[in-house]
C-alpha cells in the first residue's frame, strides 16, 4: 500500500480545485465557525460571510480561461474582492489579493511560491486594516505565513507545506484568547482565524486525497419554482394578513413536509419548496416572528425578508425581475451633484432612506452584510457624478471602502455604524453640494445621535462583564453589549434610561419584523412617561432580527 503522491506544483485548474476544496470544507464547517462569534447578534456570522465570499471567488475562477496559476489566482482574488462580505470577508479578500500579486505571471505554483504568496497575503491584509488588532485572523495569517516561509525548500512538496500551515494556524488560533481579552472573557477563539484554519484544512485534505462531504446546494434547483410560485400567490385576491414573510433555511436533513405543515398554520399564500439541505419559505402572516422561529428550529436562517403587504404588493414584480439598483429609464441627474447609497435591511427602513432623498438602498442579504459588488453596482447605477455611501453598520464599512477605487465615479464613504447614524448624516447633507463639502458635516452628525439595538442573543457569552444566555433579549448601545432583559420593551426602557439627559429631547423607534404595531405604540407611551421632556416617534422599520432600532438625540 502506497502513501499519498507528492504534489510538487499546481497548474491553474489544479489551483482552482484546491480553492474549491477549501470552500467546500468551510461550507461544511460554517456553523462551527459561526458558533464561536464573540458578539451574540444574529446578523454578523463570520463563517457565513467568509463562505459567501468564497462562493463569489469560485464563481469568478470558474469563468477564467487562463490556465496559468497566476491567471487563475488573479481570478480568485477578483472574485473575492467583489464578493467580500463583512470585515472577515474583506480581510480574506485582501489575503487572496496579496497571494495573487506574488503568483503574478507564474505558470504553476510550487511550495516555495505558495509560501511566498502567503506572506504577501499577510502583508496585504495588515495594510488593509486601519488599526490592526492581534488575536484575530491577521495574527493567524501572519504567523502561519512566517512559519511556512521558513520551512519551505526544494525538498518540500505542497502537501507538506499545507500540513505545516494547518498545524501553525491551529496553534495560532488557540492562542488568540491570550492576545485579545474579549475572547478570553467569552471563552472562545477568534472566529475569523478559525475560518482561515478551516480553509487551509480543506486544501490539505484535497491534496491528501481525503473525501469531503460536499453538500449540494439546492439554490439553483428551487429558484425557478420559487419565483413562479410566489408570483402566482401575489396575483391572487388580497390576503387578510399583514406581512409577507420569506426565509431561506439551510441545514442537514431538513423536513420539508414538516416545515410546510407548520407554516400552513401561520397564515395563507404559503409556499415551501426545497430539499433536505435548503428550503425557501413564503407566507402571508400576522406573526413574522413565528416564521423565523420555525426556520431557526429547523436549521440556519441565511436570508430573511419581511414586507408590509400593501406596500410590498406594488413592488413585488419589480423587486424580483429587475435589479433594484438600476435607474429608471427616465431618471435624470437634475441639479444634484451627489447621489447617496445606503445599506438597510427592512422595507420600512428602506422607505425612510428613500423618503429622505437616498437614491439607492442596498439590502444586506443573508447576513445583512452586502458584498462589495452589490455596493459597487448601486454606486454605478446612480446618475450623479459623485456618490456618498452610508454603510450603517460597523461590519459593512470595509466592504464599502473596497468599492471606492473600483468605481468610475467619485465616491466617499461616511462611516455610519448604525441606521440612526445614517439618518443623522442624511439630515446634515446638502444635495446641491459635492462630497468634499458634505463629508465633514455628515461625519460630525454621526456623533450627535446614540443608538440602541434590541435583539435576541444567538449564543451564550460574556462581554464586558455582561453575561447573557442564548435566547435572551439583549440591548446593544453604540456597538456595546449593555444589558439583558425579559422582554424587548423592558430592554429598551432600561437602555434609554441611561442615555436620556437634559441635552436629549427626541427618541425615534424603528420596530422590526418580529414586533407588532401595538407593541411599538405601547412602548412609545411608556417611554413618554419614563423620559420627561422627550418626544417619542414610532416608525415601521421591518428589519429582521432586531425588535427595535432606537435613536436618542
Amino acid at each position: 500500500m502506497t502513501g499519498p503522491v507528492a504534489v510538487k506544483s499546481l497548474s491553474g485548474p489544479a489551483l482552482r480545485d484546491l480553492f474549491t476544496a477549501a470552500a467546500t470544507w468551510l461550507e461544511i464547517n460554517r456553523e462551527q465557525v459561526n458558533a464561536i462569534n464573540v458578539f451574540p447578534v444574529p446578523d454578523g456570522d463570520t463563517g457565513t460571510n467568509m463562505h459567501l465570499t468564497m462562493r463569489s471567488t469560485l464563481e469568478e475562477a470558474s469563468r477564467s480561461a487562463d490556465d496559468s496559476a497566476g491567471g487563475m489566482m488573479a481570478a480568485v482574488a477578483r472574485g473575492a474582492l467583489m464578493g467580500a462580505r463583512g470585515n472577515s470577508g474583506v480581510i480574506l479578500s485582501q489575503i487572496l489579493r496579496g497571494m495573487a500579486q506574488a503568483m503574478d505571471g507564474a505558470d504553476a505554483v510550487d511550495a516555495g511560491l505558495f509560501a511566498k504568496a502567503l506572506n504577501s497575503g499577510a502583508d496585504a491584509a495588515y495594510k488593509a486594516v486601519t488599526k490592526p488588532a492581534e488575536g484575530t485572523i491577521l495574527t493567524v495569517i501572519r504567523e502561519t505565513a512566517a512559519e511556512c516561509g521558513a520551512s519551505s525548500g526544494d525538498d518540500v512538496d505542497l502537501a507538506e507545506l499545507l500540513a505545516t500551515a494547518v498545524r501553525v494556524a491551529g496553534e495560532s488560533v488557540e492562542r488568540t484568547p491570550t492576545l485579545l481579552p474579549v475572547l478570553a472573557e467569552a471563552g472562545v477563539v477568534d472566529a475569523g482565524g478559525k475560518g482561515l484554519l478551516v480553509l487551509l484544512e480543506g486544501m490539505l485534505k484535497h491534496l491528501r486525497g481525503e473525501a469531503l462531504e460536499a453538500p449540494e446546494s439546492a439554490a439553483g434547483t428551487v429558484e425557478h419554482e420559487w419565483l413562479s410560485g410566489v408570483e402566482q400567490r401575489h396575483a391572487l385576491e388580497e390576503s387578510p394578513y399583514g406581512y409577507c414573510t420569506e426565509v431561506l433555511v439551510e441545514g442537514r436533513g431538513l423536513d420539508v413536509d414538516g416545515m410546510r405543515e407548520a407554516i400552513l398554520e401561520l397564515g395563507d399564500s404559503a409556499l415551501v419548496v426545497g430539499d433536505e439541505r435548503m428550503v425557501r419559505v413564503h407566507v402571508h402572516t400576522d406573526d413574522p416572528g413565528a416564521v423565523l422561529s420555525q426556520g431557526t428550529a429547523a436549521g440556519a436562517l441565511v436570508q430573511v425578508k419581511v414586507d408590509n403587504i400593501k406596500r410590498q404588493a406594488e413592488r413585488f414584480v419589480e423587486m424580483h425581475h429587475e435589479d433594484d439598483t438600476r435607474p429608471a429609464p427616465d431618471e435624470e441627474v437634475g441639479d444634484s451633484v451627489v447621489s447617496v447609497v445606503a445599506v438597510a435591511s427592512g422595507e420600512g427602513l428602506a422607505d425612510v432612506f428613500r423618503d429622505m432623498g437616498c437614491l439607492r438602498v442596498v439590502s444586506g442579504g443573508p447576513t445583512m452584510n452586502p458584498s462589495t459588488r452589490e455596493i459597487l453596482d448601486a454606486i454605478e447605477s446612480c446618475p450623479a457624478p459623485e456618490v456618498i455611501v452610508l454603510p450603517n453598520d460597523k461590519n459593512i464599512i470595509m466592504a464599502a471602502e473596497q468599492a471606492v477605487p473600483l468605481s468610475s465615479k467619485k465616491v466617499g464613504v461616511v462611516k455610519s455604524r448604525s441606521i440612526p447614524q445614517g439618518i443623522a448624516a442624511l439630515l446634515a447633507m446638502n444635495p446641491e453640494m459635492g462630497i468634499d463639502d458634505n463629508a465633514g458635516d455628515m461625519e460630525q452628525a454621526l456623533g450627535l445621535v446614540r443608538t440602541v439595538e434590541i435583539t435576541r442573543a444567538v449564543r451564550s457569552t460574556s462581554i464586558g462583564g455582561v453575561k447573557v444566555s442564548e435566547g435572551q433579549i439583549i440591548a446593544i448601545v453604540d456597538d456595546v453589549l449593555t444589558l439583558s432583559a425579559e422582554t424587548a420593551e423592558e430592554a429598551a426602557v432600561q437602555a434609554l434610561r441611561g442615555l436620556a439627559t437634559e441635552s436629549t429631547s427626541l427618541v425615534s423607534l424603528y420596530y422590526g419584523a418580529e414586533t407588532t404595531p401595538e407593541q411599538a405604540d405601547d412602548l412609545a407611551e411608556r417611554l413618554k412617561g419614563e423620559l420627561a421632556g422627550h418626544n417619542v416617534e414610532v416608525y415601521w422599520g421591518g428589519q429582521p432580527h432586531y425588535q427595535y432600532i432606537i435613536s436618542i438625540e
